[in-house]
This record gives C-alpha cells, sequence and structure tokens, in this order.
C-alpha cells in the first residue's frame, strides 16, 4: 500500500467562514489567504505571465538583499501563488515567520502552503506554534480540525473543539466562543454525527441567544436531510433572534449556504449546491 496521501481538497460547507465573516466582522487571516488568491481571480493569463515574472523576480532580488518593505513582500507572496510558484514561495514565508514570530498569520500561512503541497505533517507542526501560544485562534483551529478530518482523526478534532469552546465559554463568553461551536458541528456533522451536531448547534444557541448563527446552522442541517419546512420555521427564528437590524447580514449568510429558498415566505424550493468560499473582508498574510 502506498504511503502516499491524496491532494489537499478545499474546506467544503463553509459554516465558519460565512459565520464568522459576515456576521461578526471576523477576518480571516493567513490560513485561508492563499484560498483566496487561488481562487479569486482565477488563472494568470498567458500575456500577463511574463510581466508577472518579472516583477516577482525584482521584488525577490529586493526581499534577497532585505530592502524589500512589507508591502512589496506581501506583492511578492501574492504573485508567487498566483504564479503557481507555492513551492518557492514557503521558505520565504517560512523566514518571515522566523523573523517575526509575534505574527503568528504568518506561520498560519506557512501551514497552508504546506498542506497545499500535502506535507499535512508539516502543516500541523506549524499549526502547532500557533496554537502553543494562541489556544483559541480560530482560524487555527479550523485549518488544524481539516487536516485531522482529512487524515481520520475526527475525535482528536471533535476533542480539541471541545476543550478550545470550553475554554473560550468560561468563566465569561468570549468572541471566538460562537464561531468554535460552530466548527465543532460542522466536525460533528462531518464525522456522521448530524443528530449530534445539531444538538451542539441548539446547546451553542440556547448559551448566547442573541446570535442567530448557531440557529443558520441547524437550519442547514434541517436542509440537507429534506427537512424543509423545519429550516424555514428555524431560518425565521433566527432572523427573530437577530434582530431587525442584522436582517441583510442574515440573507449574505442564508445565500452562501443555499439556503436562498427559506428566506422568503413561498414554498421551499430545491436546495442548490453550496458553494465553498464565501467570505468578506480578509487579512493579508502581513496581517497580525
Amino acid at each position: 500500500m502506498s504511503g502516499a496521501m491524496p491532494p489537499a481538497p478545499r474546506w467544503q460547507g463553509p459554516w465558519l467562514a460565512v459565520a464568522a465573516v459576515a456576521l461578526a466582522g471576523t477576518s480571516l487571516t493567513a490560513g485561508w489567504w492563499l484560498g483566496q488568491q487561488r481562487g479569486g481571480s482565477g488563472p494568470v493569463s498567458s500575456a500577463s505571465r511574463p510581466g508577472l515574472q518579472r516583477e516577482a523576480a525584482q521584488l525577490r532580488r529586493r526581499f534577497d538583499s532585505g530592502q524589500a518593505n512589507d508591502a512589496e513582500q506581501q506583492r511578492l507572496l501574492e504573485l508567487l501563488v498566483a504564479l503557481d510558484r507555492r513551492a518557492e514561495a514557503t521558505p520565504l514565508v517560512e523566514r518571515l515567520a522566523d523573523q517575526q514570530p509575534q505574527r503568528w498569520s504568518l506561520r498560519l500561512l506557512l501551514a497552508e502552503l504546506r498542506r497545499d503541497q500535502n506535507d499535512r505533517a508539516g502543516a500541523e507542526r506549524e499549526l502547532r506554534q500557533v496554537l502553543n501560544q494562541r489556544p483559541d485562534q480560530v482560524e487555527a483551529l479550523q485549518l488544524m480540525a481539516l487536516i485531522q478530518l482529512e487524515t481520520g482523526r475526527a475525535a482528536q478534532a471533535s476533542s480539541q473543539l471541545e476543550a478550545a469552546l470550553k475554554r473560550a465559554s468560561t468563566p465569561t463568553a468570549k468572541p471566538s466562543a460562537v464561531p468554535i461551536g460552530l466548527l465543532l458541528a460542522n466536525v460533528l456533522q462531518r464525522s456522521g454525527q448530524a443528530g449530534q451536531a445539531e444538538a451542539a448547534l441548539i446547546k451553542l444557541s440556547a448559551a448566547f441567544p442573541d446570535d442567530p448563527r448557531p440557529l443558520l446552522a441547524v437550519a442547514l442541517i434541517q436542509q440537507e436531510r429534506g427537512d424543509t419546512k423545519a429550516a424555514h420555521e428555524t431560518f425565521a427564528k433566527a432572523r427573530q433572534q437577530g434582530g431587525k437590524g442584522d436582517d441583510s447580514r442574515l440573507d449574505r449568510v442564508a445565500a452562501a449556504w443555499g439556503l436562498e429558498s427559506i428566506r422568503g415566505k413561498g414554498p421551499a424550493e430545491p436546495r442548490p449546491e453550496v458553494r465553498e468560499g464565501a467570505a468578506g473582508s480578509q487579512e493579508t498574510p502581513a496581517g497580525n
């Protein structure tokens, strides 16, 4: 039996990403920047490639001479990813991360670059460095959970997230509590425990009654199992729970999660394919 791992897939079912960005205003940092660069503007055209390659070469010379400022370093990384030169970007990010250990987002970007090149062990090693300093960093927990699911360690992912949720919820709730709870439910659902995922979300909603995100996730589970009536009712509760001022943001999340058919008062339509990604503003890899 070959020991090679399959290519690293993108994270499907963007509960955490959409909820955190669209409702809480939380930026997704470096760990998801790579996917955004890969999918945001499409492949580099043959006409523009020579110019981008020249720009990358110039910036690389400035980087190697120590003259590149933060904006130039960021631009160089963007170009290397756009030009599909991620193997070249990896040592540059590693060098920056070692030079600036306080910028955990660089270490997170390095983890995703390693995973993107099927070095899951290396990615996990980088994530441990982030989580040792920031044990409840949501984006690091998200990428770690994905790697654990990919390598057949769903129970470990659930256990780690349960501990993180407990830390984020006691003695007083932190802003990361709901995103971590959403991620835990997502992991449970992906490991074939949809009932436990729904129960966890209902418990999360009870603990944070002013936050509509857990109920939106419940509505998604209900719609996925074909119970559109229950999903419609749950979405209505989420809208009421979120308050009148949150309607537009709730609608954006519902659209991103594939809940368009239950937003209105009419009969529910079959749920379209959930699109991956769906996020708002993102920090650059140079951000903290």
